[in-house]
């Protein structure tokens, strides 16, 4: 059925005790099967991480319960994706 996914896209920007970003990085990387991509960035945040959940799966409680506990993560925003376009595949 066209616009019925398994999974949820959401990005997560995280802000990290200074010195720790890819320390925190790793350690996503290694511990939660939903990421997808880590990415270190400029600006206010240290770390943009892509996350694919489960469909059923609550954002608000993955990053409250998941994200936010890794030692050394002291700020979160999250994005929630609705649709991805890429040069092959539109949604549409």
């Amino acid at each position: 059925m066209v616009g019925e996914y398994n999974v949820r896209t959401i990005f997560v920007q995280i802000k990290c005790r200074l010195g720790t970003a890819y320390k925190v990085a790793e350690k996503i990387v290694d511990t939660i099967e939903e990421t997808s991509e880590v990415h270190s960035t400029s600006g206010q945040f240290d770390l943009l991480v892509k996350f694919n959940i489960g469909a059923n799966q609550d954002p608000g409680v993955f990053v409250t319960s998941v994200v936010q506990r890794i030692e050394d993560v002291v700020d979160t925003h999250t994005l929630i994706a609705f649709n991805a376009f890429t040069p092959n595949i539109n949604p549409a």
